[in-house]
């Protein structure tokens, strides 16, 4: 059975792709692609679950949307 999870995926100075996972705590990786950030996410997802215990139920929020604001 798939787990789905939403990541926020922000690109830095140096241009390097950062992903994080708002479900798990201290769940996040970078890239220098978004094709290598994506498998990357995908392994930090499957150590963050190994670590926590297997009973983990994890609270998934629903996705709504991003948004940028000025300030």
């Amino acid at each position: 059975m798939s787990k789905y999870f939403n990541i926020i995926i922000e690109k830095d100075s140096d241009g390097f792709f950062i992903a994080s996972v708002p479900e798990l705590s201290g769940c996040h990786t970078q890239a220098k692609s978004l094709d290598q950030l994506i498998i990357r996410i995908k392994e930090a997802i499957e150590l963050c679950l190994e670590v926590q215990s297997e009973n983990f139920d994890y609270e998934h929020n629903e996705f709504v949307g991003v948004q940028r604001i000025a300030i």
